[in-house]
């Protein structure tokens, strides 16, 4: 966002957009619509005359993992080659490049009891608690009353053309030249 602004004063015409959220309700999953939502995000940058869109994608299956690294979690592919994420495996075959994880995407700090409220947990001890969805444990530090939660993403790189590989063998060129490969 920085950068944007300085090189909006400068003069410097843009030619990278960021995604910022797609979120899909629970009742409208499964359906494809992700894909669907994606294209618009890509169309729409494309349209624009931008070259690039990235994404802070958070992967959607790794509250399955809490425990095991991001760094680890997006080196797990199907036997296809694919990302075993649901969520990245919709932004590879779209043609994006894992490019990252960002260790601190999102933080989350309060009170025990606010911790409490939140999750419907007891935040009684100092230690990792896990929490239903958190991609990672929430980090409980009972004899000073705080709880926080640093969660992780994967920026996510896609260049924006006419060619959009939809092919599984496009995909997994894709992740090793990232170096993320089955095995």
């Amino acid at each position: 966002m920085v950068w944007a602004f300085s090189d909006r004063l400068a003069g410097r015409a843009p030619d990278t957009a960021s995604a910022v959220e797609i979120a899909i309700g629970q009742e409208h999953r499964g359906g494809g619509l992700s894909h669907r939502m994606l294209a618009a995000l890509r169309d729409a940058a494309g349209d624009a005359g931008l070259t690039h869109l990235v994404a802070p994608v958070r992967p959607n299956g790794k509250h399955r993992y809490p425990d095991l690294p991001m760094a680890r979690y997006i080196t797990m592919v199907r036997e296809d080659g694919l990302p075993a994420d649901p969520w990245l495996r919709v932004h590879v075959r779209a043609g994006g490049k894992i490019r990252q994880v960002a260790p601190a995407s999102m933080v989350m700090a309060g009170s025990l009891s606010q911790w409490r409220e939140w999750t419907g947990l007891p935040f009684d001890r100092t230690g990792d608690v896990i929490v239903p969805e958190a991609l990672v444990p929430v980090h409980c530090d009972a004899e000073h009353d705080h709880a926080v939660y640093v969660e992780p993403n994967v920026w996510v790189e896609h260049a924006l053309s006419d060619a959009r590989p939809d092919q599984a063998e496009s995909d997994r060129t894709c992740l090793a030249s990232h170096g993320i490969c089955a095995g």
